[in-house]
C-alpha cells in the first residue's frame, strides 16, 4: 500500500510540473489528476495501473534526450490506458478522445493535441511509425516484455487477472496468438536503444510463456 502511495505522489508531482507548463489553472490540473488516479486505480487494473505509468514515465525520463517532444510523450503516457476494459476493442480510441477533451482547455496547440491522440492510437497496433517519438512510446509500453523473469511472471499473472472474464481455453488461444505475433516480427522493439536493451530478454520471456500456455 505504501509503495502505491509513493508511486502516486511521484506521478502526481510529474503530472503537475508537466501541466503547469501549459495550463495555469491549478484546480483543473488537480481535477484531471484525480480522474487519472481514479481510472488507473480501478478494481479491474492489475497491470494497467499507476505502476505501469511510473515504469513508462521513468523510461521517458531516461530517454528524454532522444525525444523530440518529450512533454507530448509524457501526456500520451498518462492518457494511453486511461480507459481500459478487457472486453472492449475501443480502449485506445476512447482514451485518445478523453485526452483531447481534457487537454483542449490547456494552451497546447491543436497540432500538439492531435499528435498526442495519434500516439495513443498507435498503442493499438504497435506498428513502426515515421515519428520516432511514437516508436519510443510504443517501446516504453512493451518494456515489461524485456524485464527479468520474476517481473515477467508477475506481469503474466496480472494480465490473466485483467482478462478473468474469459475462460482459460479462450484466454490461452488469444494470448498464444499475441505472443506468436510478436515473435514473428523481425524486431519487437522499434528503436535501436530498446532493441539493445530489451529485445533478447523479451524473446526469451515470450518463448517461456508460450511453452507454459501449450
Amino acid at each position: 500500500k505504501s509503495k502505491m502511495i509513493m508511486e502516486s505522489k511521484l506521478l502526481e508531482r510529474l503530472w503537475t510540473e508537466l501541466s503547469l507548463r501549459y495550463d495555469d489553472n491549478e484546480e483543473r490540473i488537480n481535477s484531471h489528476w484525480q480522474e487519472i488516479t481514479k481510472c488507473y486505480q480501478a478494481d479491474n487494473r492489475y497491470y494497467h495501473n499507476l505502476n505501469h505509468l511510473l515504469q513508462m514515465v521513468n523510461l521517458a525520463l531516461d530517454y528524454q534526450g532522444k525525444l523530440k517532444e518529450a512533454d507530448l510523450v509524457l501526456y500520451s503516457i498518462f492518457y494511453h490506458d486511461i480507459i481500459y476494459n478487457a472486453k472492449s476493442g475501443r480502449n485506445e480510441e476512447r482514451s485518445a478522445e478523453l485526452a483531447k477533451l481534457r487537454l483542449s482547455d490547456s494552451q497546447l496547440s491543436f497540432e500538439k493535441i492531435t499528435a498526442i491522440q495519434a500516439q495513443i492510437m498507435a498503442t493499438k497496433q504497435h506498428l513502426k511509425s515515421d515519428d520516432s517519438d511514437t516508436n519510443y512510446l510504443l517501446d516504453f509500453d512493451l518494456a515489461i516484455l524485456g524485464s527479468g523473469r520474476k517481473d515477467y511472471e508477475e506481469y503474466c499473472i496480472a494480465i490473466r487477472k485483467e482478462y478473468a472474464v474469459y475462460p482459460n481455453f479462450l484466454y490461452r488461444k488469444g494470448r498464444k496468438k499475441l505472443i506468436k505475433h510478436f515473435l514473428n516480427q523481425e524486431y519487437i522493439y522499434l528503436s535501436e536503444e530498446a532493441q539493445d536493451r530489451f529485445e533478447d530478454q523479451a524473446r526469451m520471456n515470450l518463448k517461456y510463456e508460450l511453452k507454459k500456455l501449450a
